[in-house]
């Protein structure tokens, strides 16, 4: 591929990502893995899933010993570019996000992929393949709120009403989503939010949001009633409602803004023979149905092995498919910068 942007075009069939029956399992590359891989990736229960559903029985048990190096996206990046022009990088896999994976691949950090080295790469959809990073799961950020106390909401804009006020809880990593809500929701657009800002500061007036570090943080705060309604990922709303939290999702009228999660190679990497065997265990059937079961995001895959149930619960209509909104990556690369550094210094303030 040469352009690896995401198109809604891209997104039209997404809905029948993993409806294939389940393959028999592939097979892993020949080559012989061992030694350390350090793997630079989110922390929480995130990471304990990606352990428990991947690295555990696929990684570990193959004599392979991963090094976690767990932080936020921001911290992340800076790190990698940091480390771009050394002879020797201190992270072999880096999971990122499908905006992250773009700045970080025009930045000239990740290495193009070998994809003879990857022989899953085939089952996965074609809309979701890009060249510098293995693509594992997608969702979309959705209206989040607790039905015993706010009735259905419609609109991103819900999240302003001063009905809400001191019950409207955000989490601080999600900063670069909640720009492009607050841009969808004020007249702005993907490609340019500067209309997002002042919304933002007026939300500020309007609610008094409460931010939260994490997702767990902000779980807390929905089960306390301490927030009635916040956005998130509908995945992650899923999942917290099968672990008995009192939430549910909406669809905005402005629809869901995508994502996707993934991991590429840091060109300057050591154990390259681990790394390219982690990328292709990502995507065997068992591990990719696994995570898909524990985080409620559908797969990336069309062979992943998920029970009928599953995935009819984590799945998007065609008709939320239509509406979800894309970001525009090299508008987004180059403004993130400045627009975490907003968020910190203004809006947190």
């Amino acid at each position: 591929m040469t352009n690896p942007r995401i198109t809604r075009r891209r997104l039209s069939i997404i809905g029948t990502v993993g409806l294939a029956s389940p393959a028999i399992l592939s097979g892993l590359p020949a080559r012989a893995q061992s030694g350390e891989l350090r793997v630079a990736n989110w922390g929480g229960d995130w990471n304990e899933r990606v352990i428990n559903a991947f690295e555990g029985p696929f990684i570990n048990s193959k004599g392979i010993k991963i090094v976690h190096e767990l932080s936020l996206p921001p911290e992340r990046k800076a790190k990698l570019l940091a480390e771009r022009r050394l002879p020797r990088g201190s992270i072999d896999v880096a999971w990122l996000s499908d905006a992250d994976g773009f700045e970080m691949n025009a930045a000239g950090v990740l290495e193009p992929l070998d994809i003879s080295r990857i022989p899953n790469w085939k089952f996965i959809d074609e809309k979701l393949r890009v060249p510098y990073m293995v693509t594992w799961i997608y969702g979309g950020i959705v209206l989040m709120y607790n039905p015993t106390k706010v009735p259905e909401p419609t609109s991103f804009a819900d999240l302003w009403n001063p009905k809400w006020a001191d019950r409207v809880g955000l989490n601080n990593q999600l900063y670069f989503q909640y720009i492009y809500a607050a841009s969808l929701s004020h007249g702005g657009t993907m490609a340019n939010v500067d209309k997002a800002f002042p919304a933002l500061l007026e939300m500020q007036k309007a609610v008094k949001p409460r931010l939260y570090p994490s997702h767990q943080a902000l779980a807390a705060a929905f089960k306390s009633e301490e927030v009635w309604i916040s956005a998130n990922y509908s995945s992650r709303i899923i999942q917290w409602a099968k672990e008995g939290l009192s939430v549910k999702w909406s669809y905005p009228k402005e629809g869901a803004i995508f994502t996707s999660f993934g991991a590429g190679l840091p060109k300057r990497g050591l154990n390259r023979d681990a790394a390219y065997y982690y990328l292709n265990a990502m995507l065997e059937p068992q591990p990719i149905g696994k995570i898909a079961e524990l985080t409620s995001y559908p797969p990336s895959t069309t062979n992943a092995i998920m029970s009928p149930e599953v995935r009819a619960a984590i799945a998007f209509t065609p008709a939320q498919i239509a509406k979800f909104n894309f970001v525009d990556y090299q508008y987004a690369a180059k403004n993130d910068s400045k627009w975490v550094e907003w968020w910190n210094k203004e809006f947190k303030a």
